[in-house]
């Protein structure tokens, strides 16, 4: 083999390891940089999901205060109508003791 052969083929070699290190670099890069995107948007999907909880929490109990309301109106309305059936016959309660007292 000749010496401009020889030139040749290390010229070759020298290239091809040149090109296999080039290649390894441009893969580590594409994969730090896919492992960087990937951590961007699980973080923005933390968060997202996040404030949807926030959001769903809040109208939670929103509607579950207006439920408490809805029911405390309702007893309040049920209570003063107790009230005022009871109120109603408080005449009638009182004339019967005094006959049973008085009647004995």
């Amino acid at each position: 083999m000749s010496l401009e052969a020889m030139k040749r083929v290390a010229e070759a070699e020298a290239a091809s390891a040149q090109r296999r290190t080039d290649a390894q670099a441009a893969a580590r890069k594409a994969e730090a940089d896919a492992e960087r995107a990937g951590a961007e948007q699980l973080k923005a999907a933390k968060q997202k999901a996040e404030q949807q909880a926030k959001a769903m929490m809040a109208e939670a109990e929103a509607e579950a205060a207006e439920a408490a309301k809805a029911v405390s109106e309702e007893t309040a309305a049920a209570c003063e109508a107790l009230k005022k059936t009871a109120e109603g016959r408080l005449d009638q309660a009182v004339t019967l003791i005094v006959e049973r007292v008085v009647n004995g």
